[in-house]
């Protein structure tokens, strides 16, 4: 079986290509960093680390595309594959989606039969993404040619890869825990035979189970461990102050997830509690500024904040008081190297909070939760 995977970084070959190997696929990587692109070529292989234990495991049945340089062999990778998948970044799957409309088109021409594309993107509908930016790039027959051989079957992808430097350029460090979970409705053929993937009807509660708590709780030590002068997530997760936050927002969080869609609450409980155990993980711990990066995004009206905190107060009619915390130290977030947090800064400057917090979440200026972060904000900077 053959694989295209977009996206030859740390995700891409410690998690993605990992698994992709596990299960018997050969894995053609497609990037532009040349240096990674030929190491594989060279080597056919590479190492990845398990943090927090002496397991390392080899990955083999490797190579390499320029997706530059080398055009008409990805386009004919494309149209060879057994499976293709992505981690690019969000905001690069409109880049990659040219090229992958090219391939999916001469697939379409040579019969290839049925191909499932995989978004594995910390994002919400990576996949129904690149299949509408995929579609840019064709028109009528050849878009109805592509679509009714080509599966875009959303994704939601779980593993912490610490920011790292490692003599060996393909080497990678990763948490032994994974998650990936695939939608079923939208998978065209017989589904990727994946070890490792999770496959469910409906994508939507575990998109958010790990939003609301993989995303939201490792914000917690990035903006409150920035907030009381902790360089690292690790200093951060052993600071009581924080840690005591973590926990109350986890509940917060929690009590949303458990009440919208009926997960087990002592199931979830279990399931914050080994979230937090990944956080404590000495071998995993990020710079809190790295963590944090993007504060602006991360206090959309759908992202990890400022959602579970709406929806905390309008489902169990109470305050967000952790979430709400949290918010507030986001807003706090005054690291100078970050344009997003930079931006925040100037617009608290001329504009106060009321008006700056309304426009980055979406939520009317006078909304209660607006009013409790505020006076969570003049707390903490009092």
């Amino acid at each position: 079986m053959k694989a295209v995977h977009f996206g030859a970084g740390n995700i891409g070959r410690g998690f993605i290509g990992a698994l992709l190997d596990q299960s018997g696929f050969e894995t053609i990587f497609v990037d532009v960093n040349e240096t990674l692109i030929n190491q594989l070529n060279e080597r056919r292989s590479y190492t990845v680390e398990l943090a927090g234990s002496a397991e390392s495991l080899e990955v083999h049945h490797v190579s390499g595309l320029n997706s530059i340089q080398q055009e008409a062999a990805v386009i004919e990778a494309i149209a060879e594959a057994d499976l293709i998948t992505t981690a690019v970044g969000p905001h690069i799957l409109s880049v990659i989606s040219g090229l992958l409309a090219k391939g999916l088109k001469q697939r379409s021409r040579n019969n290839g039969g049925s191909v499932n594309v995989i978004a594995c993107e910390n994002m919400i509908g990576g996949s129904e993404s690149l299949k509408a930016s995929v579609l840019e790039h064709l028109e009528g027959d050849e878009a109805d040619a592509v679509l009714a051989e080509t599966g875009f079957p959303n994704a939601a992808v779980d593993r912490i890869v610490p920011d790292q430097f490692n003599e060996d350029p393909l080497a990678v460090k990763v948490e032994p825990y994974y998650e990936w979970v695939v939608e079923t409705p939208a998978i065209k053929g017989e589904r990727p035979a994946v070890e490792g993937i999770t496959y469910v009807s409906d994508l939507t509660p575990y998109i958010e189970r790990k939003l609301f708590t993989v995303n939201t709780g490792h914000a917690v030590p990035a903006y409150l461990g920035y907030y009381y002068g902790h360089k690292t997530i690790m200093e951060a997760m052993n600071d009581p102050k924080v840690k005591d936050v973590l926990r109350g927002t986890l509940a917060e969080t929690g009590a949303v997830l458990v009440e919208k869609y009926g997960f087990d609450k002592e199931t979830h409980q279990a399931y914050a509690d080994k979230i937090i155990e990944r956080f404590e993980n000495p071998d995993l711990s990020d710079e809190v500024t790295r963590v944090g990066r993007a504060p602006k995004r991360k206090l959309g009206p759908k992202d990890r904040l400022i959602r579970p905190a709406f929806e905390y107060a309008e489902r169990m009619n109470e305050e967000p008081s952790h979430l709400a915390e949290v918010i507030a130290a986001a807003l706090l977030y005054d690291y100078k190297e970050d344009p997003e947090a930079a931006e925040i800064q100037e617009e608290l400057k001329n504009e106060g909070l009321q008006s700056t917090l309304a426009r980055v979440s979406g939520l009317d200026a006078g909304h209660p939760l607006v009013q409790l972060v505020e006076q969570k904000y003049n707390q903490m900077k009092a």
